[in-house]
């Protein structure tokens, strides 16, 4: 295109779709064509400008009624790209006897938000049908929610198309709480992940938000099958526990991950693990395993010593997970017009 007019008349003629199409292309010369990094920070500028605006005015507005979801939201993301990579896979609804990963027990109960993603679909959809992608929202929120909790901001990359399937089967093997070091190892390596720096530093987003007690009782009153409490759980931050968590009592209070700083993103985290006040043992582990002095331990101390070292690392592994197999091929993906149903449905 040689003139603004010509580019006018060219836009035109693409339409919506068409353009779509092409900045797609743009996005591959961007990064070089190179398969891990077909994603770019300009892909909505032409077709969706507000999309991020957008987004985060749903998500302030949820917060103003619901403190967790930011801690929520980020969670999503994180177990959609754990699962086929990051495609929105997460989001679908059982259809067609596919079983929905919602219904995975690393999800099903604990798992929250998917209202909130709802409304940020809707409202990009009265703005720009047919243009955001379900599990681009994923990412969005995610780095909004960090932000606008105190942590650091990054350019989002953007590009992914939904998938049409979900797998609960993979769901069942996210990383989860009661994973030992080299379990949560292995799974960061099976997802593509570094298995310490990544690991750490994505183990952070446990710096705000809440969990239930279920989550905690074993390691307060039969830590592997011993009738006794994790000998690497502080003893005044177990019986802080044992009173909001009582023996038999309800699996589903609530509790603090952070009980420093609950709901700001912090280093706080990593300060909690240096004295053995890890909630969950899967955190705990990272400093404390027989196997974390030459692995995870030492990254749990820099982390400790520098929020900046911990935002900085934070941000590179969030990139790096957001480019987990995403979905750029049309014939692989599509945009959903609402996140819970694939079009055809």
């Amino acid at each position: 295109m040689s003139s603004s007019s010509s580019s006018s008349t060219r836009v035109s003629q693409l339409g919506i779709a068409g353009l779509a199409a092409l900045l797609a292309a743009v996005c591959l010369l961007h990064a070089g064509g190179a398969a891990a990094a077909e994603l770019c920070t300009d892909y909505y500028d032409c077709t969706c400008p507000d999309a991020y605006k957008i987004v985060q005015g749903v998500l302030v507005e949820a917060h103003q009624s619901d403190p967790r979801i930011f801690a929520s939201l980020i969670r999503l993301h994180f177990h959609d790209c754990f699962v086929q990579g990051c495609d929105g896979s997460l989001l679908l609804d059982t259809f067609d006897g596919m079983e929905s990963e919602k219904d995975a027990r690393p999800n099903n109960g604990s798992a929250r938000g998917f209202e909130v993603v709802d409304a940020a679909k809707a409202a990009l959809e009265d703005a720009c049908p047919g243009v955001v992608s379900c599990a681009d929202i994923l990412a969005i929120a995610a780095e909004i929610s960090v932000e606008l909790s105190g942590g650091p901001g990054w350019n989002v990359l953007l590009g992914r198309l939904d998938s049409f399937t979900s797998s609960k089967a993979d769901a069942e093997n996210l990383p989860g709480p009661f994973d030992g070091l080299d379990v949560l190892r292995a799974k960061f390596r099976n997802a593509t992940l570094d298995d310490t720096t990544d690991l750490v530093a994505l183990s952070g987003g446990h710096t705000f938000g809440r969990v239930q007690c279920q989550f905690v009782t074993g390691r307060l009153y039969n830590f592997s099958g011993t009738n006794q409490p994790d000998p690497t759980l502080d003893a005044t931050y177990r019986a802080f526990l044992s009173q909001r968590c009582p023996r038999n009592g309800d699996g589903t209070s609530l509790n603090d991950l952070d009980p420093t700083t609950p709901d700001n993103f912090d280093k706080n985290y990593f300060t909690n693990l240096e004295v053995n006040r890890g909630f969950l043992q899967s955190d705990q582990e990272l400093k404390s395993d027989p196997g974390a002095a030459g692995t995870t331990a030492p990254i749990v101390d820099r982390f400790a010593g520098s929020q900046e070292a911990f935002f900085s690392s934070f941000v590179t592994s969030m990139i790096k997970m957001g480019n987990i197999r995403p979905v750029t091929d049309p014939s692989q993906g599509e945009v959903r017009n609402r996140c819970a149903f694939v079009n055809s449905n």
